[in-house]
């Protein structure tokens, strides 16, 4: 039935909103890597800097280090540790064989639709028709918003499948987490069980990669702040997101990811966009005021 908006569910939708917002500077910053510094090196980086960023931070977030491994121990949050390295690897590697736009387009655009049914099978968080809405409306602008690197693609059905596997691992770890958090973890304890276990998984993939980069200046200036707003501030704020929102709809919010990563090619990277890209873009700011207001000021989940 229809709630008044909590101020927790509220703050819950900027959270989310936030999170996805700095999540979507990687791109643009990677883009400033150095020449040496491959996807895999940087997607590894990323998350092992990030790791030890939310075990480091977790005292000063309410949680605990220790309870942190406890539930890495768990079911939830060994797949939860797994998918996040999974991710990395899959989502960088994705995109390095089928470009940015088909890349980000299939794990990103299947995300919110894989962690709506999952979340459905796994928590019994059923998605109402308001979020089917808003999540279409979003997936289509995304659409739309990559459809000039869709019209020059060459068709990598390899790197389409990465990617398809990204979004399921995108997938996994959030209804995992969600798992986490409905039980009693706090937010920060449940992301530092994700994303140190993954830090742990995905090290020999940085080492493989190459690790030589992240000795230069400008490296290690990327390198920092991918680990430390992309994933060490953005997931504690993902996490507070999503103790009091229901998977499905965190996803669909976190569709402002690749609006940002596109509004900053713009203005960063002197991108330029197509007119079907404009409509994209605006189709997908539709969708994410949709269902920031279904969230707000209704259960969007049965």
């Amino acid at each position: 039935g229809v709630q008044t908006c909590a101020l927790p569910i509220c703050r819950g939708v900027l959270e989310i909103i936030a999170s996805a917002s700095l999540t979507g500077t990687t791109g643009t910053m990677a883009s400033f890597a150095p020449a040496a510094a491959t996807q895999p090196a940087i997607g590894a980086a990323r998350l092992f800097i990030g790791g030890i960023v939310l075990l480091l931070v977790l005292p000063f977030v309410g949680g605990s280090r220790a309870t942190a491994v406890r539930l890495l121990r768990t079911p939830a949050g060994c797949i939860a540790g797994i998918a996040v390295a999974l991710y990395q690897v899959t989502f960088f590697a994705g995109v390095a064989r089928t470009g940015v736009a088909i890349g980000t387009l299939v794990a990103v655009g299947s995300g919110p639709v894989l962690v709506g049914c999952i979340s459905w099978l796994v928590l019994g968080e059923r998605p109402s028709a308001a979020w089917w809405m808003a999540t279409a409306i979003g997936i289509v602008g995304l659409a739309l918003l990559a459809s000039d690197g869709i019209a020059n693609a060459d068709g990598d059905v390899a790197g389409a499948l990465l990617a398809l596997t990204a979004g399921l691992a995108y997938a996994a770890y959030t209804v995992a987490a969600r798992r986490l958090l409905v039980r009693g973890a706090e937010p920060g304890e449940a992301m530092g069980a994700a994303f140190g276990g993954g830090m742990v998984l995905v090290l020999p993939v940085l080492f493989l990669a190459g690790p030589g980069w992240l000795g230069t200046p400008r490296g290690a200036g990327v390198a920092l702040w991918l680990g430390l707003a992309t994933i060490g501030v953005a997931y504690v704020l993902f996490g507070r997101g999503l103790r009091v929102l229901p998977a499905g709809p965190v996803a669909t919010l976190f569709l402002a990811e690749p609006l940002v990563a596109t509004i900053l090619g713009v203005v960063v990277l002197g991108e330029t966009l197509a007119p079907a890209a404009i409509v994209g873009a605006l189709l997908v700011v539709i969708g994410l005021v949709a269902q920031a207001r279904v969230s707000s000021v209704t259960t969007p989940f049965d």
